[in-house]
């Protein structure tokens, strides 16, 4: 009877001893979790590309790339003042264009200092400027080549006259400021009345002659000519007068 009782408690007490086991096992999620996705999307980058090259650039991260972009520029008035010749403006040592007497050289120019020059044959007179963005700047160079270069061409003047007897001489110059050797050609006249001897009445006459010159290059010399009256007593003249004068 003791060994049936004995069996029956040990048995009650493995029951209870497995209902516990069982009571503290964790309660498992039926569902089963999935791994999260990969991000296989790649954003779109824009691009632009450089005029004249094949290279793309990143319209993000662009740089400014040297020369890309064109310089302020302010502007710049060249001229001479009545000087009698067209003169190439000389620009950094380029040249810009064309000044004359009448009309000024307008250009826009690149902000900075630069060198402006403008040359007669040998002699050059030169000019540092500094251009700033839409402040005008002005260089006239007309009193300067009228000081430094007084005859840009070949030419002949009268330097003075005086009566002599039954005549005028007359002083001339000859100039010729060119590298090269030139012949001058001109006609010079005098006016002038006179008293006729048979009337006893003013008349008036002119005397008149050919002027021809060889000049040597970058010289000038002075030489004398001497125009007679044809009639009459009494003289009375006007200033001598040169013709056009031709360069050969």
């Amino acid at each position: 009877m003791k060994i049936i009782t004995l069996v029956t408690l040990f048995i009650a007490v493995g029951c209870i001893l497995a209902t516990g086991c069982v009571a503290a096992q964790p309660k498992k999620d039926p569902t089963t979790a999935s791994p999260a996705p990969t991000n296989t999307f790649t954003p779109f980058v824009k691009t632009t590309t450089i005029p004249g090259s094949n290279a793309p650039i990143n319209a993000t991260n662009a740089t400014t790339t040297p020369g890309a972009t064109s310089k302020l520029k302010g502007p710049l008035r060249i001229s001479i003042s009545g000087y009698p010749v067209s003169l190439p403006v000389i620009l950094d040592n380029q040249t810009a264009g064309k000044v004359t007497r009448e009309n000024p050289l307008d250009l826009m120019v690149e902000e900075g200092t630069h060198n402006v020059s403008v040359c007669v044959n040998e002699i050059c007179e030169n000019e540092t400027v500094t251009i700033v963005f839409a402040k005008k700047t002005f260089v006239d160079f007309g009193d300067r080549l009228r000081k430094d270069v007084e005859f840009p061409e070949p030419t002949a003047r009268i330097l003075q006259y005086f009566k002599n007897g039954d005549g005028v001489t007359i002083s001339m110059e000859f100039i010729n400021p060119s590298p090269k050797e030139v012949t001058m050609s001109m006609e010079m006249s005098v006016g002038y009345s006179y008293i006729d001897s048979r009337s006893g009445t003013r008349k008036g006459e002119s005397t008149r002659t050919s002027v021809i010159e060889i000049v040597n290059a970058n010289s000038r010399y002075r030489s004398d000519r001497t125009l007679y009256f044809v009639d009459g007593d009494a003289y009375i003249f006007d200033a001598p007068q040169l013709g056009e004068i031709k360069i050969k």
